[in-house]
């Protein structure tokens, strides 16, 4: 690797670190939030105890904690994926051997190779770093492609490892499901018991005057706000999670393509990936944005800028399959491959 190339990684990797730990407070400040607005709606602030607060942050870390160490797997498993221990095809030891060839030019350790039986031409790389790292391939994916195509992809997910792409998913991945847990048991503890207590302490405030009545004012905007808050939160972290993605994958491309110094192949394998019409049925929304490609084949996918930037998974493919060519045309110019013109 060159000192600009690990310059670049070393960089991209603090920056993923910085992103993870920025991502883990704003959610701290947000579940935060969440159980403030409920002490402040049931009275709980008048006696100086944030009750719901506290057990809102302590359940929080609890299900994060768990869901961060069980997600890869958790994401595995939804999608049928088998580890291949001994290759029973030849495409399968194919897969195998190319899955350690890369690791070997990216310099990390070779990640668990697995295989999902799903026609579609797909795969995604997951897990909490370099040392505990999968990269899981649909069958269609390495029936499709050519040696050269399948190391492009298989580079391109390495890529995602060895920026530590994978750690920060994951981190997101668990705390955007924590919010939509917390706020939607939020939302059924204030409907059924929770407005009861605070409408009990709004009666209290009334009953102190005008300084009351200013409080009972306060406490109506801090609740509306909270309820929009509920209402928002799943969407505004999906949005956020899925913007954090499509801005990785033009990175990981690159990263494929230096690691196997051809981007005229990923360019290639992704033609192949789009010109599969069908969707991996196998992979479920909840991993869409780790795939190299969209498995749900939505159209939001296939613009830039506006609302596909926000509520997209991953770039244009054409965009991506562009920029690659660009390169590839870069690279055979530089070493004079190119055709001689007139």
């Amino acid at each position: 690797m060159s000192d600009a190339a690990a310059l670049n990684l070393f960089e991209q990797q603090a920056k993923n670190r910085r992103q993870t730990v920025l991502w883990m407070i704003a959610f701290i400040l947000f579940l935060s939030w969440l159980g403030l607005g409920g002490d402040i709606v049931m009275g709980n602030l008048q006696n100086g105890a944030p009750v719901l607060t506290i057990i809102v942050l302590a359940v929080a870390a609890l299900i994060t904690w768990r869901s961060w160490k069980k997600g890869p797997q958790r994401i595995l498993w939804s999608a049928g994926a088998r580890e291949i221990v001994s290759p029973q095809t030849t495409e399968e030891r194919q897969f195998v051997n190319v899955v350690e060839e890369m690791a070997i030019a990216a310099g990390i350790p070779k990640p668990k190779a697995y295989i999902i039986e799903d026609d579609d031409p797909n795969a995604f790389a997951t897990g909490h770093g370099p040392d505990d790292a999968c990269i899981a391939a649909t069958r269609g994916l390495i029936n499709a492609l050519n040696r050269e195509e399948l190391q492009a992809v298989i580079g391109h997910e390495m890529g995602h490892v060895r920026n530590l792409d994978v750690r920060l998913m994951t981190t997101i991945a668990a705390l955007a499901g924590l919010i939509v847990l917390v706020a939607d048991g939020m939302g059924r503890f204030m409907r059924f018991g929770g407005l009861g207590f605070g409408g009990r302490g709004s009666s209290r405030s009334k009953s102190s005057g005008s300084g009351g009545a200013a409080g009972g004012v306060l406490m109506l905007v801090l609740l509306a706000i909270w309820v929009i808050t509920l209402i928002l939160a799943p969407l505004i972290t999906r949005i956020m999670a899925m913007g954090v993605s499509r801005s990785r994958e033009y990175l990981a491309d690159a990263t494929g393509a230096e690691l196997t110094r051809n981007p005229g192949a990923l360019a290639s394998a992704l033609e192949k990936i789009d010109a599969a019409v069908a969707p991996t049925k196998s992979i479920t929304r909840g991993a869409a944005h780790l795939c190299i490609a969209d498995p749900l084949g939505r159209k939001v996918n296939e613009k830039e800028g506006g609302m596909a930037n926000l509520l997209g998974t991953h770039p244009p493919m054409r965009m991506r399959i562009a920029r690659l060519k660009g390169m590839s045309y870069q690279r055979m110019k530089a070493e004079g491959q190119l055709p001689a013109q007139g």
